[in-house]
């Protein structure tokens, strides 16, 4: 077997691969794009960190290529949905580097508080600003913490031992579950009302690009310090920027950043600005960590067929994967459907099966509802190894009830959701050996390829609903794929499924909604 290190790898990893018996590595660090896909063809495995772009296009060239390996938990750089395609498993680390991240928040918080760096430059420059740079002290201060996830909660952890107040935001996480680690459980606008510093440890999903901006600068406290050490463009840098000058915002420690190095970022004219290149995870415990990790799962997975930390497939025997494939494929898409149709905490997910699974073992299959079910929330940090400890972590309670009496379909897997808002419920199927259908969402039946840019519509069931509905589209130059109508059992409304090759953007949204007798119109992505 053969493997390509492409990036930058911990010495102990790669002395790791050289003893495997039976691998050969090469190291090749900073390759083209085209350099490198005209020898991925040769490789069985490829470790890669940051900087290889694992494209759609690489992939294609890739012949032989079993595993991609990410030497940490990042994973925007790889086109997941294509290696899946291909077959080849992705797997990340992403226990290595959660206390360093939490630490350099710490750091980048007391240096921002102190002035440390402006001492330092203005000392070196000659001068003793000791007036001009006077700080102020972290004790009893508000924390605002959003996201309370491993990095999240730890930064909370070690705030406490400074003495100060912590409030948690997290739309995911009961707040009984807050409250009982010792946090105070607030709404977003509450934090950003009461916190004196902010530090955000989310990661970078569609509902999380530019969550800091101007509205969210307007409601914060005057003097307010901002620290952001999770993925850059959580911050609208620009809104960063005029909130700054104004006042409101009296520092801001940044170690990422929508573009990756800022060159040019006017921020980095402010005085009160400190900033990092992206170190949240470069320690030398973090780097053997990651290092180790990846070595270590590669290796087991070329030699011994083991999965661990995959975010694309379960880990289970070559044998069973096979057989479960499709009914793999299809719980992970109904969970991140149910997701993104629930509201609120989660609290408890029942998976019934029902009907003939030729006395397969459906573990697998369950990890795989909950591991679609909070990719939404947590992306690259959620993987089919994990997912079943995050649900517990987050107190979500997990029932499974399993019947071989199936009245409409072969086999059948129904999610009911219940938050503490919603219940929602979503039932799948196979047909064939590998046609994976979403058939019902609540009380409408249909039959929903669950892939794609995906648009429902509640709708009031009556003639010429569906006729606007498309005028509105087709208008927009929007191609629809796929249309579908399912019918509320014994009712009134209609569900209406829309497949287009293009998301349908906010303003064409707004239209739907504003048709006479649509109810809602919810847009999401599988």
């Amino acid at each position: 077997m053969k493997v390509l290190i492409s990036d930058n790898l911990g010495e102990i990893g790669v002395k790791m691969f050289q003893e495997a018996e039976g691998i050969d590595v090469d190291v090749n660090v900073g390759l083209p794009p085209e350099e490198l896909k005209s020898i991925i063809g040769n490789y069985n495995a490829l470790v890669i960190r940051s900087a290889t772009r694992v494209t759609e296009d690489l992939l294609k060239a890739a012949a032989n290529l079993k595993v991609v390996g990410r030497a940490g938990i990042g994973l925007d750089n790889v086109d997941i949905p294509a290696a899946t395609k291909r077959g080849i498993v992705v797997m990340n680390t992403p226990e290595g580097n959660v206390v360093t991240t939490a630490e350099h928040t710490i750091a980048l918080m007391l240096s921002l508080t102190r002035n440390i760096p402006q001492g330092t430059s203005s000392l070196k420059e000659g001068r003793w600003d000791k007036k001009k740079l006077q700080g102020k002290e972290l004790f009893k201060k508000n924390l605002g913490v959003i996201g309370f996830g491993k990095i999240g909660s730890i930064v909370a952890d070690r705030a406490l031992g400074l003495k100060m107040q912590v409030i948690v935001y997290d739309p995911f996480i009961t707040p009984e579950r807050i409250e009982k680690a010792g946090y105070k459980s607030v709404s977003l606008p509450e934090l950003y009302r009461q916190a004196d510093y902010i530090t955000m440890h989310v990661p970078k999903l569609k509902d999380t690009i530019g969550l800091i901006n101007k509205k969210a600068f307007d409601q914060m406290k005057k003097g307010v310090m901002i620290i952001n050490c999770a993925r850059g463009g959580i911050i609208n840098e620009a809104d960063l920027y005029d909130a700054m000058n104004s006042g409101k915002v009296a520092g801001a420690a940044l170690d990422v950043f929508e573009t990756e190095p800022p060159a040019g970022s006017p921020l980095l004219t402010l005085d009160r600005f400190i900033c990092t290149p992206h170190l949240g995870a470069s320690t030398r415990e973090a780097q053997t960590n990651v290092a180790v990790a990846v070595a270590g799962q590669i290796i087991d997975y070329l030699k011994n067929g083991t999965i661990v930390n995959a975010v694309n497939v379960s880990s289970v025997t070559g044998e069973l994967l096979i057989k479960l494939g499709p009914f793999l494929s299809l719980a992970d898409r109904m969970g991140c459907l149910q997701a993104q149709l629930s509201r609120g905490p989660i609290k408890e997910v029942l998976i019934e099966y029902t009907g003939d699974f030729q006395d397969i073992d459906l573990a697998p299959v369950s990890t795989a509802v909950l591991k679609g079910l909070l990719t939404p929330m947590l992306k690259d940090n959620v993987n089919f190894v994990n997912a079943p400890v995050i649900a517990k972590e987050r107190d979500i309670k997990v029932k499974e009830t399993f019947s071989s009496e199936s009245e409409d379909y072969l086999n059948l897997i129904t999610i009911n959701v219940v938050t503490t808002e919603t219940t929602t419920t979503v039932a799948g199927t196979v047909f064939g050996k590998k046609d994976v259908r979403v058939v019902k969402i609540d009380n409408f039946r249909l039959e929903m390829i669950p892939y794609g840019n995906l648009t429902l519509i509640n709708n009031v069931d009556r003639p010429g609903v569906i006729g606007s509905i498309g005028a509105v589209i087709g208008e927009h130059d929007i191609n629809i794929a796929q249309m579908q109508v399912g019918q509320e059992k014994d009712g009134e409304k209609n569900i209406v499924f829309l497949r287009t090759d293009i998301p349908i953007p906010g303003e064409v949204l707004e239209k739907l909604r504003g048709l006479e007798m649509v109810n809602s119109v919810t847009h999401f992505e599988l």
